[in-house]
């Protein structure tokens, strides 16, 4: 790593509000989506269990999502280094 201080950062608030913004949609999505897979007629036990696996589901995109945007970083680094 270099001692240059005009590189940017591989993780910024910014870069995490984005991802906890992009997470949030994604968690509604996936719950609208899972809600008629849920085995159940009780609308109590659907939101539950539809909230649970997009709950899990958002915290591996939300991961994901951190690691492509330090990768991104990174390789945006390495390039303009050539």
């Amino acid at each position: 790593m270099s001692d240059n201080p005009e590189e940017r950062p591989l993780v910024s608030m910014l870069g995490i509000f984005v991802d906890l913004g992009m997470s949030a949609v994604f968690f509604v999505f996936m719950f609208w989506v899972l809600m008629p897979h849920v085995p159940s007629q009780d609308p109590t036990s659907v939101y539950v269990v539809a909230g649970m696996t997009s709950f899990c589901m958002t915290g591996v995109f939300w991961i994901a999502a951190g690691m492509f945007r330090v990768t991104l970083v990174d390789y945006q680094r390495r390039q303009k280094g050539k």
